[in-house]
């Protein structure tokens, strides 16, 4: 019995070819109603990074990936019960809660931030991931 649903399923030589890494991993776990996203960055699904020493844009871009993610396992930006955010210099909080803030409006998540030395690639400025619920009889607007 399955008890869960991996969504878009990668191998690390693929997202980290600057390092020596094979490790199987998926972008998203969908367990029951929740949903597990993994941390998101200013890179999208294509490898291409937006927003080169830009904060603000590289929040953008990773919210465009939550977004696309939930909605891939069923759900939407209005289901995600708790983030977590890390960024490299705290210096960057305004700017990325600021354009995270816009994605979830309305929402109310629980919300940790973190400064931490680096992230998984030196351009990276921040990562967010989030955990979501799906309500019982929520159906999709495509479904």
């Amino acid at each position: 019995m399955v008890t869960h649903t991996r969504i878009r399923m990668f191998n690390t030589q693929d997202t980290y070819p600057n390092q020596s890494l094979d490790n199987d991993l998926c972008q998203a776990v969908r367990a029951g109603n929740t949903l597990y996203v993994r941390g998101q960055v200013g890179t999208d699904f294509e490898g291409r990074l937006v927003g080169l020493g830009d904060p603000r844009a590289q929040a953008e871009q990773a919210m465009k990936n939550v977004k696309q993610l939930l909605e891939e396992a069923g759900s939407d930006l209005s289901h995600i019960v708790k983030t977590t955010t890390y960024l490299i210099d705290p210096r960057y909080r305004e700017p990325v809660y600021q354009e995270v803030g816009k994605w979830l409006k309305g929402v109310f998540p629980i919300s940790t931030g973190l400064v931490v030395s680096a992230l998984g690639q030196p351009q990276w400025l921040m990562e967010i991931d989030v955990i979501a619920v799906i309500p019982d009889d929520w159906q999709p607007d495509n479904a």
